[in-house]
């Protein structure tokens, strides 16, 4: 089906779509998902209200300057209960009864990869916050909206909100919960009409937007300028906390090597990450216009591999795979002291 094909199927509503400029990586630059969502709907005809946390930072001024005039920013962090209040009541008035067609819960941080031992549990309730707790606020505060116009909720997950993958605790497990929420979603909107889908892609070099349309009310949520994995600036502050609130027999356990290779992996994890974003993009837009969406979309290389070998394989494969896959780099010093390594594998 073509795209203006899928656009003409649906009635006068509004797409909104948000982009949130949290997690930075590429300093005073938005980009990732987020913001190649924002930019590819404009291009459509869709009307963007892009919500960001520096309504006069590098990322927003870079959306007005390369945007339609369709494109507004909007002063948004998901966890802020006062500003999705205050969204809200902005996109309420500009669509009226109209309703809104979509919301697209795009946000989400990655936190310090590490085991799950290691991570301190500021890391888990960080990732819980805007990875979960974020989405579901804005879900339920637009809902009254969607339930107007029979629309969509989208939600932005992750290959490792449906499988288990090792360094991945926090992040893997505040996905998780937004695809078991957007589940449940599913289930129990359907009688209003509201079609709920989940989006697991595989690895990209993402950030967050949101986006907004004069014919079909849809939002979307999303959160980095510059993707999920932050700053340099932020990774020392997350490293430095890390090693900070190891206990002292923890970090014998583990040893300096182990723990330096914690930050290597962390550099060249955008190496294995895809540039192309337009697996993600298509996805997105097929679950906002298709007339039957699907439930779960696994954008990306590989996606749906592991996903199926999780699901009909014996766990002790599943794990045997992705400890091939996943290499987990030098072994914890007791377990190189001990030759250990990799016998419980």
């Amino acid at each position: 089906m073509s795209i203006p094909g899928a656009v003409n199927h649906y009635p006068a509503s509004t797409l909104f779509r948000r982009w949130s400029c949290q997690a930075e990586r590429m300093k005073g630059s938005d980009t990732g998902i987020g913001h190649a969502l924002a930019k590819y709907l404009d291009s459509l005809g869709f009307v963007v209200f892009a919500g960001v946390l520096n309504k006069d930072g590098p990322g927003a001024e870079e959306l007005r300057r390369s945007c339609s005039q369709r494109l507004s920013v909007l002063q948004l962090d998901i966890t802020n209960t006062a500003q999705v209040k205050e969204a809200y009541l902005t996109v309420s008035e500009k669509v009226q009864n109209a309703g809104l067609w979509g919301v697209v819960n795009n946000a989400g941080i990655l936190g310090f990869p590490a085991d799950g031992e290691l991570l301190p549990m500021s890391t888990y309730r960080l990732c819980m916050e805007v990875n979960f707790f974020g989405a579901v606020e804005v879900s339920k505060t637009f809902l009254p909206l969607l339930r107007k116009s029979q629309g969509r909720l989208v939600n932005m997950s992750s290959m490792a909100g449906g499988i288990p993958l090792p360094r991945y605790a926090a992040y893997g497990a505040s996905k998780a919960a937004l695809s078991m929420f957007s589940g449940v979603m599913r289930q129990e909107l359907s009688k209003w009409g509201i079609k709920v889908m989940a989006i697991h892609p595989s690895g990209f070099r993402t950030g967050w937007c949101l986006t907004f349309w004069p014919q079909t009310h849809l939002l979307s949520c999303d959160v980095a300028p510059a993707g999920i994995e932050g700053t340099s600036e932020q990774w020392d502050k997350q490293e430095k906390e890390l090693m900070e609130n190891l206990p002292a027999d923890t970090r014998q356990a583990y040893g300096e090597e182990y723990l330096l290779g914690l930050r290597n992996y962390l550099l060249h994890l955008p190496s294995h990450c895809a540039p192309d974003l337009s697996p993600v993009l298509a996805s997105v837009l097929h679950a906002l216009l298709a007339r039957r969406p699907q439930g779960l979309y696994t954008p990306g290389k590989g996606a749906y591999v592991p996903l199926c070998i999780f699901c009909c394989f014996p766990l002790w494969f599943y794990d045997f795979f992705i400890s091939k896959v996943l290499s987990a780099g030098s072994a914890p010093r007791e377990l190189r002291a001990s030759g250990d390594e990799g016998k419980n594998i």
